[in-house]
């Protein structure tokens, strides 16, 4: 499991920007950012050109601030879950060195969302913390997606003291702003407080233009443009040019029209010809380096112009110390890109697929899919997502594909079956179910026998009947279907040396073992786990593969080659258990329940509960209810051989709701029925009948503590709530806990008496 890939960073994004030349350090804006530590939250929200980059770069390198920072300069292409958090926890780890990469490899965890692992495990780190932190998300309003908002706000509502966050971008976040600012939570910076005062404009144009301005100078053009700090410095380049200080100043209004009509006229006109022709033609990009433009525009000699157009303080800033990476300012990138396409709308086009080229020749897959998308080549785009998908899934970044997938269109999608089975796969891998199935039955009726496999599978038609008998088996609960299915896809995958071989007998193994055939299931596992010796497989399909073969072998009795088998994978599962990698997915789940059930056989009931509370754990937090409730059984039979009655009976009052809720293997449902029979598992206990919750509950409680009053299912409320299955859980499990209840209708009587309703 160490060797777990990971998807590459632009580890640019993570550094703080340096210093820009010629800028005016403005010590009235530290103060309120220098004492924010009692605020959760600041945001620095202003349009754009008012220096909120510059004003946060200037702080982070202010000595007075004794906090460690970490940063991240967000861009469009970060508008997906996995890769903002990777992001977010790649430069937390960077800028906090006491963190551990827990949080990070917690993030792939299949079916997880990150509100479910990651962040409650870098909450924990970060409470056991005596230093302080600030985290510093630059560019915030690029972000539209709701489950991004919804772990952000996740992650403000358990923020320890040890770290604290700023958000700047041109809009308010998407956050509960004004019941933080109710209760002091919260630390504003605003377009008012970042326009420059007199005195600072006049500096400001000292500074770039090289000529001495006093405040009376420059009073006049400070009262058109209002201290708006890009109409300062262009005007300052102006007057740099002219060498006539007061008809250049008064040369230019206050409006942002004319700003931008003169910034293409009196700026950009007047650039070499070589860095005009670079800044226009990689305008289409959000970020460049030397290395970058010389690949798409087929020149050499990039960087030094990069290094020139910084000198010049042309608006072209650098991101990371190095000064290797680059970027424009987005008011003159909107200038230049409306001359890039003033004459062909299609310019920007070739630059982007050059660009797709030279990410993908650095392993960068995603930014070059995202690019060869935003080139307008959907086929290649869909190509290049079919042909790496298993790269993607190694590194646990099966929501990507899915994020991907979904920004393609329809007809090329729909049209593509090797695709429409590599987003089936993605779901699959990352415990989303229940999208598996549309994306199958667009795919099969295409399928013919000489259609192109997946990489790593000998044919398409035994993927897809591989994926369907996963839908079946765990969105379908029919696992009598399932192993039919698996069946054809075991006879079609016959090479041993591809991947497909060994998933198709895992699936199958692990359809027949909730179908109840565990002596069916033995001779396909032990195929599967011997050939995942001999090829090599990511952690999660081997400990999937191996949590099969075991839970079998419990099953048949073969208790001796059971104990075997666990202690050749102890070293892995301890591992795995010491750093809380849990990208293994369901499989370490039912691992551990196994490894709990024949502790609980041997009589160690003391260690056989460890274990299967971390299983019920893995479980509820990876979506898997079948899963869930036979952990959840195993857990009650242990905690009644020991007399823990109401945690037994709390324990099988939760697997029903599980069964009430979602589909589960009739095996499942038998056991607990009997389980429950064996226990005399009364109704559950009510609450406490007086008294406020144990602790308040968060507005994200709230709504789901109002939806549970209805009769929708807990995906129906995820999806009403922009939330996951996984996150809604984790939410009625913290309110159950907070009203000491157990069951849904307990919660909903309780929070009516307590006026919560």
């Amino acid at each position: 499991m160490s060797g777990r890939r990971v998807v590459p960073l632009l580890e640019a994004k993570l550094a703080i920007p340096p210093l820009r030349r010629s800028s005016v350090l403005r010590a009235r804006l530290h103060a309120p950012l220098l004492h924010s530590a009692e605020t959760p939250l600041t945001v620095v929200v202003a349009p754009a050109g008012w220096g909120k980059t510059t004003l946060l770069s200037q702080w982070a390198h202010d000595p007075a601030e004794c906090r460690g920072i970490a940063w991240l300069s967000l861009d469009r292409a970060d508008d997906e879950p996995l890769r903002f958090w990777s992001y977010v926890l790649s430069a937390l780890r960077r800028g906090v060195p006491a963190l551990t990469g827990d949080p990070l490899a917690a993030l792939s965890a299949p079916g997880a969302e990150p509100v479910d692992l990651a962040l409650p495990t870098l909450l924990n780190e970060l409470s056991a913390l005596d230093s302080e932190h600030v985290l510093v998300l630059d560019d915030f309003h690029l972000l539209t997606h709701p489950a991004i908002h919804a772990g952000i706000e996740f992650l403000l509502s358990y923020l320890p003291p040890a770290l604290r966050l700023v958000i700047a971008g041109r809009s308010d976040p998407p956050l509960p702003l004004a019941r933080m600012r109710a209760r002091g939570e919260l630390t504003e910076v605003r377009a008012a407080d970042l326009g420059f005062t007199l005195d600072e404009a006049a500096a400001l144009m000292t500074a770039v233009a090289g000529t001495p301005f006093d405040a009376a100078g420059v009073a006049p053009l400070w009262g058109r443009t209002e201290g708006w700090a890009a109409g300062l410095h262009l005007t300052a380049l102006r007057v740099r040019h002219s060498g006539e200080p007061t008809s250049a100043t008064e040369e230019v209004r206050g409006d942002e029209r004319h700003i931008l009509d003169y910034l293409s006229l009196e700026v950009i006109d007047r650039l070499p010809a070589d860095h005009r022709d670079l800044l226009e033609r990689t305008s289409v990009l959000e970020r460049v380096s030397g290395s970058l433009c010389d690949e798409v525009l087929g020149r050499q000699g990039s960087a030094a112009v990069l290094e020139s157009l910084d000198r010049a303080n042309v608006f072209v800033v650098p991101v990371d110390p190095q000064r290797e990476w680059y970027r424009c300012h987005p008011l003159l990138r909107d200038v230049l890109s409306r001359r890039l396409t003033r004459t062909d709308a299609h310019a920007g086009a070739p630059v982007l697929a050059r660009a797709a080229d030279w990410f993908l020749a650095r392993d960068h897959v995603t930014e070059a899919v995202d690019l060869r998308i935003r080139a307008g080549d959907s086929p290649a785009a869909a190509g290049l997502l079919r042909s790496r998908v298993a790269w993607f899934l190694e590194r646990g970044a099966a929501a990507t594909v899915l994020g991907l997938g979904r920004r393609l269109p329809a007809p090329v999608v729909l049209g593509d079956p090797g695709l429409c089975v590599a987003l089936a796969w993605a779901a699959g891998f990352g415990g989303r179910y229940a999208l598996m199935g549309p994306w199958l039955d667009a795919a099969e009726p295409l399928i013919r026998e000489d259609s192109a496999p997946l990489p790593g599978w000998r044919t398409l038609q035994g993927a897809a009947s591989t994926m369907r008998a996963r839908v079946l088996d765990t969105a379908g609960a029919d696992p009598v279907a399932a192993s039919a299915e698996a069946a054809v896809a075991v006879a079609l995958e016959d090479d041993p040396m591809v991947l497909g071989y060994f998933v198709t007998r895992t699936v199958l193994g692990i359809a027949l073992n909730d179908a109840g055939r565990p002596e069916e299931a033995l001779p396909h596992l032990t195929a599967a786990w011997e050939r995942a010796q001999v090829i090599g497989l990511p952690p999660l399909l081997g400990l999937q593969a191996v949590s099969a073969l075991a839970w079998a072998l419990l099953e048949t009795g073969r208790l001796e080659r059971l104990r075997r088998l666990l202690a050749a994978r102890a070293p892995a599962v301890e591992a795995a258990r010491g750093r809380r990698d849990d990208t293994a997915g369901p499989g370490l789940a039912r691992l551990w329940m196994v490894q709990g059930r024949l502790a609980h056989r041997d009589g160690d009931d003391d260690a056989a509960g460890g274990l299967l509370e971390r299983a019920v754990e893995l479980a509820r937090a990876f979506g898997e209810p079948s899963a869930l409730v036979a952990a959840l059984t195993s857990l009650a039979e242990v905690q009644a051989g020991r007399q823990e009655t109401a945690a037994a009976q709390q324990a099988l009052a939760e697997a029903r709701d599980v069964v009430r809720a979602s589909p589960v293997v009739p095996l499942f449902v038998e056991r607990l029925t009997a389980t429950e029979r064996r226990t005399g598992r009364a109704a559950a206990p009510a609450g406490r009948a007086d008294g406020a919750p144990v602790e308040p509950l968060t507005d994200r409680e709230r709504a789901v503590l109002r939806a549970l009053t209805g009769s929708a299912t807990q995906r129906e409320i995820g999806a009403a709530l922009y939330l996951s299955i996984n996150t809604v859980k984790g939410y009625t499990k913290s309110v159950y806990r907070k009203l000491g209840v157990a069951t849904r209708q307990d919660a909903v009587q309780r929070a009516r008496r307590l006026g919560l309703l």
